[in-house]
């Protein structure tokens, strides 16, 4: 869906308002095995969009699995130039409303899918299911498409994200007032909670958290992503550039 800047402009202002209720290298196709190295155009989101925060949950403790997971060596987000581009472009446009983009995941080796899908099998690790899975048996996040043998993120055009206050001089106007500078939008769940709830049009969820879910989805929808319904947090670039190829290099520090 296309927004005229009258009605991003209008939109933007209510999200303010209810923020305060939550205060080289070669490819290889794939069907169904193994990987490529990495796609020629791999780059580092930081080298393109500074202001984006980086919180790459994979890459230390807080995540579904407790512990870092195979495949992040560091807490960096890399994707294909197009998306880190489109990307910048989205955080460009917040800038004037006093807020920045937080990412929780964005290239996904495959060697992290596979450890997700070891975990997912050992049915005795249980440890986090109450903050992250308190609704369903872990012996059927597999069956419900929680955790799969692939990943999107493995084509480094899919980011999981969400929106934070951002109260920096760089911005063009504070419109937060008294707000704290990294107070993240309510968006009504968590990141990763393998639940209905985490459905983008969950009707159980408050108005206010309705409307921030909506208006997160129609400010990427206008840069080209697309959401999955699933869950609130997860875009890809609808024109990706390798829909059909998935890779396998290690998350690595940017230079």
């Amino acid at each position: 869906m296309v927004f005229d800047n009258a009605m991003a402009r209008s939109s933007l202002a209510g999200l303010a308002l209810i923020l305060i209720a939550g205060c080289a290298h070669q490819v290889v196709d794939l069907p169904q095995k193994s990987v490529g190295t990495a796609p020629p155009d791999l780059v580092a989101l930081r080298t393109v969009a500074p202001r984006i925060r980086q919180e790459m949950r994979y890459a230390g403790r807080h995540n579904f699995m407790g512990r870092p997971v195979a495949g992040y060596e560091a807490p960096e987000c890399w994707l294909s130039r197009k998306a880190a581009d489109s990307l910048a472009a989205v955080q460009k446009e917040l800038d004037g409303y006093g807020l920045r983009i937080r990412v929780f995941d964005c290239y996904r080796p495959q060697a992290a899918v596979n450890d997700f899908v070891h975990w997912g099998k050992d049915l005795s690790d249980q440890k986090n299911k109450d903050m992250y899975y308190p609704r369903v048996p872990k012996s059927e996040l597999f069956k419900r498409g929680y955790i799969a043998e692939k990943s999107g993120h493995s084509r480094a055009s899919t980011v999981d994200l969400s929106l934070e206050v951002s109260n920096s001089a760089q911005a063009g106007k504070r419109v937060h007032g008294p707000l704290a500078d990294g107070i993240a939008v309510d968006m009504g769940t968590p990141f990763d909670l393998f639940d209905a709830q985490s459905h983008t049009d969950d009707a159980d969820q408050s108005p206010d958290m309705q409307h921030n879910r909506r208006w997160l989805r129609e400010l990427m929808q206008r840069h080209g992503w697309r959401n999955l319904p699933e869950e609130w947090w997860h875009y890809t670039l609808q024109d990706e550039p390798y829909p059909e190829r998935y890779f396998d290099i290690p998350v690595r520090k940017a230079p």
